[in-house]
């Protein structure tokens, strides 16, 4: 009988995500269950319960409206846990209901405009059943009262460590993104927050998905550090073929950096939250892809069986290198996804935007299984997400910097890279002829030179290769790593370039 109430309270649950009763008894078999009666239905958006007023709030405006510290749920109880909320209003016009779990006990979270102070703002009366725009998760990451990430929009989520500023988002799910369909943004509607224990490291969060073609639950545990891990459980229906269905998304900006020919009247040498696609195949091959601010959208894809890991990282952590100091961009974390289990046949997908400044998220990265069940059938996937400063590097060499460009003076019709590899094992060898660059060029282009030696100043080594286009204009594929016959000693560099 028990059993029975608990999948009619899911079923209503899932008709009408936001009605709650305070005994209802939640866990995350009640999610799943939910999620799956939700994919049963047509899709169903809702109106928008933000007055238009909000909507109609300027971005200096809607800053202006600050939550209250002393408001945070679990503020007063010293917990080492805090969670705070965003409120709706400006391009936030949906909201998502908040519940705090207790055992297996659920209470909403209800509105209030007490929790918030609005500055130089007039606000209409406002409904406590209006829900918030997202939640922020404080932690006394290096000092108290640090935030320790977020989620806030469609399915977006981001999270820092130790030493590190905002930067890179994950989402939930990608669909479409980078496809010829147009992109479709599943969204988180619902939260559910277990409530700590004194002492507990660990946080872990609930979340419904529901979107056009997929529904989804979600389970997270957050565990801050140096190095913060989000392992994320997650169970998939879709309602009809969503198309491109990318799991364990990242998005991320480039603009521009060493490998940037382009000048984009800029006082800083570099803009960018991540400078590179790496990826550790299931074969055990590591592959580093430079990011680009392209002319025109492109897609690479890495086909593999079960991957061992792919990330989009910020390898250059100079202040030099960025001379920003309000973005921080030096203080970026990476995000480096690890599947747990096997994930089977897909690829890893690359997707890069033009962008005409640093305000727009112009990369994706994620993975595309080769095959989906049937709509009704779940997909289940699990992965930890690290967010670090310190570098994943693989055993051998890595790729330190990329550029490329003409000389004026010598062979002018000729494209010439040079590409910079370090690690502590070439860091340590002296020039020796016996190490070989290996330089593949794809077809569009021709491979006429290339050198490799010893960097006398920094110990790197430094490959230079000069490429002569056919004609056509097409897009060629180049791969490079150093080599010491019989062992590979770096990483693939892996490159698109557009003649």
């Amino acid at each position: 009988m028990r059993k029975a109430r608990t999948l009619l309270v899911a079923a209503l649950a899932a008709a009408c995500p936001l009605a709650h009763a305070a005994d209802e008894r939640f866990d995350f078999e009640v999610l799943r269950y939910q999620a799956k009666v939700l994919a049963d239905r047509p899709y169903f958006p809702g109106r928008s319960t933000v007055p238009e007023s909000l909507l109609k709030l300027t971005y200096d405006q809607y800053r202006d409206i600050r939550f209250k510290a002393d408001e945070g749920l679990w503020h007063r109880d010293r917990l080492p846990f805090e969670i705070q909320f965003f409120h709706p209003g400006f391009n936030f016009d949906r909201t998502v209901q908040i519940n705090v779990v207790s055992g297996q006990s659920v209470e909403p979270v209800e509105f209030s405009p007490e929790m918030f102070d609005y500055g130089m703002n007039t606000i209409p009366s406002l409904s406590s059943k209006m829900g918030f725009a997202g939640l922020k998760i404080l932690y006394p990451l290096n000092k108290p009262g640090d935030e320790l990430g977020a989620f806030l929009g469609a399915s977006y989520f981001r999270f820092i460590c130790q030493r590190a500023n905002y930067g890179l988002s994950a989402r939930g799910l990608a669909i479409n993104t980078g496809g010829p369909a147009p992109e479709e943004f599943p969204a988180f509607r619902e939260f559910w927050v277990e409530r700590p224990l004194p002492g507990d490291k660990t946080l872990t969060v609930y979340a419904l998905l529901d979107g056009p073609t997929t529904t989804g639950a979600y389970k997270f545990f957050i565990t801050p550090g140096a190095e913060t891990v989000t392992q994320v459980h997650a169970v998939i229906y879709c309602r009809s073929d969503p198309g491109v269905l990318g799991l364990a998304p990242l998005t991320s900006m480039f603009w521009h950096g060493k490998n940037t020919n382009v000048s984009y009247d800029d006082f800083r040498p570099e803009v960018h939250d991540s400078d590179g696609l790496m990826v550790f195949t299931g074969a055990g091959e590591w592959i580093w892809r430079p990011l680009t601010n392209p002319a025109s959208p492109r897609v690479a894809t890495f086909s593999d069986v079960n991957p061992k890991g792919f990330g989009l990282i910020q390898r250059e952590r100079q202040f030099d290198s960025y001379q920003d100091l309000e973005a921080y961009y030096h203080a970026r974390p990476s995000a480096w996804v690890e599947p747990i289990g096997l994930w089977g046949s897909g690829a890893v997908r690359l997707v890069e935007l033009p962008a005409e400044d640093e305000t727009s998220d112009n990369i994706s990265a994620f993975w595309v299984p080769q095959t989906l069940p049937r709509p009704g059938e779940p997909i289940e996937v699990s992965y930890r997400l690290h967010w670090f400063m310190d570098q994943i590097h693989p055993p051998a060499g890595f790729a330190v910097s990329t550029r490329h460009g003409r000389t004026r003076t010598q062979e002018a019709e000729l494209e010439r890279f040079v590409v910079d590899f370090g690690g502590a094992y070439l860091g340590k060898q002296g020039p020796d002829p016996s190490i070989e660059p290996v330089v593949t060029v794809g077809d569009g282009a021709a491979l006429v030179n290339s050198t490799v030696q010893k960097n006398p100043f920094n110990g790197t080594w430094r490959v230079a290769f000069a490429l002569k286009a056919d004609g056509t204009g097409r897009p060629v594929e180049l791969r490079c790593f150093l080599r010491k016959p019989p062992h590979v000693l770096t990483e693939t560099w892996s490159y698109l370039w557009q003649p």
